[in-house]
């Protein structure tokens, strides 16, 4: 029996995921909120389970991390990939390292490119790409050490996974939930069809908003939100 939950916040389009061991009831949960703290709490408690590890895929922009809150809360461990160098994390993980929650292990890959931190998890059949790969689309590379060559090789390496690998990003803003990489394969505009030239092209072409949130959200989230 699979216990998994995937939430979602309006008004960042943040996806958040809960995993749980059935046996042990031992859960982590994949990119918290600040804002959705108590509704975290709230399904952790009807799930019948104990947060464990709270995982980032990176610092983000967009919004600012509940897991100092929720580490407060729970008693959890902060965890990120080591290219963060969050100091205020309990656990940085390294590419390859894996996490254990009762029966269950959910496997770190680095994905740098959106920012030299970002860090992917991959659990069963399931990768949680945070915004290095998102559904049609990919993370932004104009920003805070965004490198379209680095994410161009992420990309490859998340999408050498077999075809029914489901694919659950970070972010969705068109209402979709849950994509595959056979999907992405066929259909993703910045990888469909793309050589890494042309990748590096279109997004260095891209002339996109700066992040309305990210004078606040980055500074909180280099230290694990608590500065919210």
């Amino acid at each position: 029996m699979i216990l998994f939950r995937q939430l979602f916040d309006e008004a960042t389009w943040t996806l958040t995921y809960i995993l749980a061991d059935a046996r042990t009831r031992e859960a982590v949960i994949i990119d918290p909120v600040i804002e959705q703290r108590d509704r975290d709490l709230s399904v952790l408690r009807e799930m019948g389970v104990t947060l464990k590890y709270i995982l980032e895929t990176h610092v983000h922009a967009d919004h600012v991390t509940g897991g100092g809150a929720l580490r407060r809360a729970a008693g959890a461990m902060f965890v990120a990939g080591e290219g963060t160098a969050l100091e205020c994390a309990d656990v940085l993980l390294a590419d390859g390292e894996t996490l254990v929650f009762g029966d269950e292990v959910i496997h770190a890959m680095t994905t740098p490119g959106h920012t030299n931190g970002c860090m992917s998890y991959r659990w069963r059949d399931r990768l949680f790409t945070g915004d290095t790969l998102l559904i049609d689309a990919c993370g932004r590379t104009d920003f805070q050490e965004g490198s379209p060559d680095k994410l161009y090789d992420s990309l490859q390496r998340l999408l050498a996974h077999p075809d029914e690998t489901l694919i659950f990003p970070g972010h969705d803003y068109n209402g979709r939930r849950v994509s595959s990489v056979a999907q992405e394969k066929g259909v993703n505009p910045y990888v469909a069809g793309l050589d890494r030239a042309a990748f590096v092209a279109r997004m260095e072409a891209l002339d996109l908003p700066r992040p309305r949130r990210i004078d606040v959200a980055v500074p909180a989230n280099r230290k694990c939100g608590d500065a919210a």
